[in-house]
């Protein structure tokens, strides 16, 4: 079962386009002559309630299974039904270690790429 999210736009402050300076990310226009808050059609879409998915399907993983967060193997144990996302913060040793274990339980994991091979190695 594939689930189908709401299709929404990039959520971006006015001016990204502009300014060098300007990064992608959101912040709400606080301006008193501010065009994006006066809602300009040309400046792009704001965030709005609208935008949010139903209840049914928030939360869940592109496939149709809850999605769970994992920062080490013993918090694999109990675990069925279900698709795992190891956090950023963990590193390579533990990955493997995790996705061993992941393996055994057959449970997929969605951020696991296998291992780069390094070109140019020295002898």
């Amino acid at each position: 079962m594939v689930i189908n999210k709401k299709k929404k736009p990039k959520f971006n402050v006015p001016n990204l386009g502009f300014f060098k300076s300007v990064k992608a990310r959101w912040r709400k226009p606080r301006g008193t002559h501010n065009k994006k808050r006066m809602k300009a059609k040309w400046t792009g879409a704001m965030p709005k309630i609208g935008y949010k998915n139903p209840q049914s399907i928030r939360g869940l993983h592109s496939s149709g299974l809850p999605e769970v967060l994992v920062n080490n193997a013993p918090e694999l144990d109990g675990l069925k039904g279900v698709v795992v996302r190891i956090a950023s913060s963990v590193g390579a040793r533990k990955r493997k270690v995790i996705a061993e274990k992941a393996r055994t339980l057959k449970i997929r994991i969605v951020n696991f790429q296998k291992e780069k091979k390094s070109f140019g190695s020295k002898k």
